[in-house]
């Protein structure tokens, strides 16, 4: 009926002061790193890739290289430029990309 009593000013400063005495666990200790991911884009190894396989996306590409997204996306374009890869379908973003057969 009349609900829970209101902590007192005394008890309220004596629970704060308790939550600062405990020790924090660092949230990286028991966890497994994390792939390092590199940001420049090994040409050779990318364009095998490219050759190897049908069509690719940049999120393929950038999983099998282990490589930053952006990363592959600039590479990506350059090499269109350059006609050494070509955009063959995709939409908003999420192109596929072929190798130009010589």
């Amino acid at each position: 009926m009349g609900g829970a009593k209101k902590p007192t000013t005394a008890n309220k400063d004596k629970s704060t002061g308790s939550k600062d005495t405990k020790k924090k666990k660092d949230k990286g200790e028991g966890e497994p790193k994390k792939a390092e991911i590199t940001v420049i884009v090994n040409e050779q190894q990318a364009l095998k890739i490219i050759q190897n396989s049908k069509v690719v996306t940049v999120q393929d590409l950038a999983r099998q290289t282990g490589v930053k997204i952006s990363a592959v996306n600039a590479f990506l374009k350059e090499s269109t430029n350059k006609g050494i890869v070509k955009r063959v379908g995709g939409y908003s973003g999420h192109h596929l990309y072929q190798a130009v057969s010589s």
